[in-house]
């Protein structure tokens, strides 16, 4: 299972890969593989506040929905629109042009709450 080295992770199964003062946020390869064919995300306001550990918007599969939670405080700096025609990327390329928001980071020590790559891999041991 692919567990890319320069994320850091959510126990939540996002992704956040940090650049300067944004964090772009996705929903790991075992997440997309639990949901099955992605149908629809829904994404949330360019501009909106997200909490950590808040839901920010929604996956819907051929099998369930699911929540997606904001890694970190900060707000919605850039949504990934391209997910209006094609959601399936979240399945295809989950840590490329599967991206799902891009996040204005309030406080860079909120980094050091998320999972590193080694204990994301110990966490799926255990699912």
């Amino acid at each position: 299972m692919s567990v890319p080295e320069n994320l850091l992770y959510t126990k939540e199964h996002e992704w956040l890969r940090v650049e300067g003062d944004i964090g772009v946020v996705g929903i790991t390869h075992f997440a997309q593989e639990q949901l099955g064919d992605v149908v629809f995300v829904e994404l949330p306001e360019v501009n909106s506040k997200l909490t950590q550990g808040g839901s920010f918007g929604v996956v819907e599969s051929v099998k369930t929905v699911s929540d997606l939670y904001s890694p970190v405080n900060g707000s919605v700096a850039e949504v990934n629109a391209g997910l209006d025609a094609a959601p399936e990327q979240v399945n295809t390329d989950p840590y490329g042009e599967g991206w799902i928001v891009k996040i204005k980071i309030d406080d860079p020590d909120a980094l050091k709450e998320l999972l590193s790559p080694e204990q994301y891999n110990e966490l799926l041991k255990e699912e």
